[in-house]
C-alpha cells in the first residue's frame, strides 16, 4: 500500500531571479536575493526543510519514495519529479533544495530530480522576477 503526504508552500518572486543553475533548484524563506543565487526560484517561503511535516519527512526518507513538486505561477505550472532517500535530514530552517545529483545536505529535500532551475520554462521564470508574484509550491511524497 502506497502512503502519501502533501505540503503546500507559498513564496514570492524577486527581481534577481535568474534560474540558471544546471543541477539544483532552491526555494528560500529569505526575503533577499543576490545575483549569485542562480538556483533560487522563489523567496519569502513560509517553510524551510525543517518546517515540513513529520509525516512528509518520514515518507521522504523511505527507500524508493517518489517526490513530486508542482510550481504554480499565475496560471503556469511546472512539475518536477525526483526521489527521496534515507540520508535526507530536513534540518535546515530556511531552504528547500532540489538536486539532480545525489548530493545531500541539511537543505536537500529531493535528489535525482528530472529538472533544475535552468530547465524551467523561461516564461515562468520571467514571471518569477516580479516581487509581487505569488508562487504556489505543492510537494507530494509517495512511499511504499
Amino acid at each position: 500500500m502506497v502512503k502519501t503526504a502533501k505540503e503546500n508552500i507559498h513564496a514570492r518572486g524577486h527581481p534577481n531571479i535568474s534560474a540558471m543553475h544546471k543541477t539544483t533548484l532552491e526555494i528560500t524563506t529569505n526575503k533577499g536575493l543576490t545575483h549569485r543565487g542562480d538556483c533560487i526560484i522563489a523567496v519569502g517561503s513560509n517553510k524551510g526543510a525543517k518546517q515540513l511535516s513529520e509525516e512528509f519527512k518520514k515518507l521522504a526518507k523511505k527507500e524508493n519514495s517518489i517526490i513530486t513538486i508542482i510550481i504554480r505561477v499565475d496560471g503556469k505550472t511546472e512539475i518536477i519529479k525526483g526521489k527521496g532517500d534515507p540520508r535526507l535530514t530536513f534540518n535546515h530552517s530556511h531552504d528547500l533544495v532540489i538536486r539532480k545529483s545525489n548530493y545531500f545536505s541539511d537543505r536537500t529535500i529531493m535528489v535525482k530530480a528530472d529538472k533544475a532551475a535552468i530547465d524551467l520554462d523561461r516564461n515562468l521564470v520571467e514571471q518569477l522576477k516580479n516581487p509581487d508574484q505569488v508562487v504556489e509550491i505543492i510537494l507530494t511524497v509517495e512511499a511504499p
